[in-house]
């Protein structure tokens, strides 16, 4: 076989164990997923509703273009039909971005850390790979733009960015736009969008109009909780939309998704409980972490990046033991730290109180 060189240096995207392996492993009777960013409360009761009476036939194809879907999009986000694109999930989208620009020669510049599908997408299609660190968690603008040469295709943002929470100030934002050369594709990744609070919006759609080498991406995986039916979307100029179009496969996302996802982005309701709820618990949790004395970066999204006092591998096996699954540092880029998505009220009391009892405990082993 002659496939490319760079995929044997890559691996496949390895999951944590299922539910029902911990569950075995360590003889408990529930676990409390806080390792994905999904959300707790689930999806919109009219979704479940609808499709318990509306069986949706498998054996046709699901509408190419997503007719509905689009239009439901573009008078919500107010845009033009022709400028949005579709995706398994807006990590698709990533994917089609990389191999319509990225090429040997090209070169991306991106924030690190952050979504590694930036760089595993960009190295299969043979790019160059620029990442600029963050500071405290937030994109380092300035360096991002003197990384930028002839040869630079694709700037990755990401805001908020994962797995810091963290967000581009809107007048940061701008003055990055008007100096990032035209060529240059700006990829702005909002998939936690409906999490940020309101005077964090940078209201980036009505950028569209001003810089056609922009794109944003949003996902219905995260607040609207349709991971497990993979739907995203971009929104871009025609062109742009055009050019990835043509990379696009026929029928990339199924008739369930489009109809789910038409069906959430309506149920307004649903996301103002959602970003409520999180909201809520977000800072009822950084307040419980204040306390502790451990550390984390300020989250405009439904997770923390908490520092933790050992490693955080050490810290995710002591809570794994325990029945709860959160995401260690040291796989994400961020050593010592774990990311922990914010679950229900209730299961973030209870977490408390096991992080309390532990921290406790590492104080004496410490003090030793």
């Amino acid at each position: 076989m002659r496939g490319k060189k760079i995929l044997d240096k890559l691996t496949p995207y390895q999951q944590g164990k299922q539910m029902k392996e911990i569950k075995e492993a360590y003889g408990l009777e529930r676990i409390v997923k806080l390792s994905s960013n999904e959300n707790p409360y689930g999806y919109s009761s009219t979704i479940k509703a609808y499709f318990k009476e509306n069986p949706i036939d498998f054996n046709i194809y699901p509408d190419g273009y997503s007719t509905e879907l689009r239009k439901a999009i573009a008078e919500k986000c107010e845009v033009e039909e022709d400028q949005i694109i579709f995706g398994s999930g807006s990590e698709e989208i990533v994917q089609m971005l990389s191999r319509a620009f990225l090429y040997s020669g090209a070169n991306v510049i991106m924030p690190t850390p952050s979504f590694p599908q930036y760089k595993h997408n960009a190295l299969i299609e043979g790019a160059d790979i620029k990442e600029v660190p963050t500071v405290d968690g937030h994109h380092d603008l300035d360096s991002m733009l003197k990384a930028i040469d002839d040869q630079t295709n694709v700037m990755w943002l990401c805001s908020p960015n994962n797995p810091t929470g963290s967000v581009i100030e809107k007048e940061l934002l701008y003055d990055f736009l008007d100096i990032c050369p035209q060529h240059v594709v700006v990829a702005l990744d909002e998939a936690y969008y409906e999490y940020m609070e309101e005077e964090e919006d940078p209201q980036a759609i009505k950028l569209l109009s001003r810089y056609p080498n922009l794109i944003i991406l949003r996902t219905f995986s995260k607040a609207y909780g349709l991971a497990g039916l993979r739907i995203g979307y971009g929104l871009a100029n025609p062109e742009l939309i055009r050019k990835l179009d043509v990379i696009r496969g026929p029928f990339n996302t199924t008739s369930i998704a489009q109809k789910a996802a038409q069906m959430a982005i309506e149920d307004e309701i649903f996301m103002k409980e959602t970003y409520s709820k999180n909201l809520s618990v977000r800072k009822s949790f950084e307040a419980f972490l204040d306390d502790l004395g451990w550390g984390y970066i300020p989250s405009q999204t439904n997770f923390l990046l908490v520092s933790t006092p050992v490693s955080g591998m050490e810290v995710f096996q002591h809570l794994i033991e325990r029945g709860y699954i959160v995401r260690p540092g040291e796989l994400l880029g961020c050593p010592q730290t774990i990311r922990m998505t914010l679950g229900t009220e209730e299961d973030m009391e209870t977490l408390k109180n096991v992080l309390r009892n532990y921290n406790e405990q590492l104080k004496k082993e410490l003090s030793l």
